[in-house]
């Protein structure tokens, strides 16, 4: 196995666990030396890489490494070039710009032998059907600080309710937007059409649970085992 083969299969292993691994779990599962996890561990600490931890208490890797060039082959340049024009092509204009200014930076660290992979790509997100809902960078901003949203929402008749959600998730689908949320008028999960949302407002409460806990109940209560 070459170095940077091993290197990216070490950060993968931390990128795995939450809490703490020690250097001896380390080094079985990738199959080599405790002395070669700590030079390994010391290598990427160089590069960039927030790994926190020591010798004989295990390390964990926190948020906020940036890759390096060595982490992104041929299909996978192909895959964030393309999902990051699909985000281009329907998100708000926070999204929009956030993914072209993801794109550009992960260009610029692209060996040179993939430097035009951009402008070579044969992979293209074609237009969205409907424009986004002008409500987008609200209800995101919503589930990123874990506050209530109030929404004044119509039903396929037209007629509107208010209603106090707890906003959980949002589904970009071929057609439409929706909004998982929990309803306080209803009691339960519902699933919120962000095309029949008149209204958006951000409010100052704060969720009742921690929106991760949500999102489980609400996998379960869909019948979703993990992540999609």
């Amino acid at each position: 196995m070459s170095r940077a083969a091993r290197l990216l299969d070490l950060i993968q292993a931390l990128r795995r666990r939450r809490r703490a691994v020690p250097a001896a779990l380390l080094a079985e599962e990738l199959g080599v030396s405790l002395r070669t996890v700590y030079r390994d561990v010391a290598t990427l600490v160089a590069q960039g890489a927030r790994i926190e931890g020591e010798a004989g208490f295990g390390y964990v890797l926190r948020p906020g490494f940036l890759l390096p060039p060595l982490m992104l082959g041929e299909d996978e340049v192909d895959a964030v070039i393309l999902g990051l024009r699909m985000v281009a092509r329907r998100a708000d204009a926070a999204l929009e710009w956030a993914a072209d200014d993801a794109l550009t930076k992960i260009l610029a660290v692209l060996p040179p032998e993939m430097e035009d992979a951009d402008l070579s790509s044969g992979l293209l997100a074609g237009p969205a059907k409907a424009r986004s809902s002008p409500h987008l960078d609200s209800i995101r901003l919503a589930l990123r600080t874990e506050r209530k949203l109030w929404l004044r929402y119509a039903d396929k008749a037209g007629a509107a309710t208010e209603r106090r959600v707890w906003p959980v998730a949002l589904g970009f689908f071929a057609d439409v937007e929706v909004l998982a949320a929990w309803c306080e008028l209803r009691e339960g999960f519902r699933h919120f059409r962000l095309d029949r949302v008149v209204e958006a407002g951000l409010l100052d409460q704060r969720l009742p649970k921690r929106r991760r806990l949500l999102l489980a109940e609400w996998r379960m209560s869909e019948g979703i085992d993990g992540p999609g």
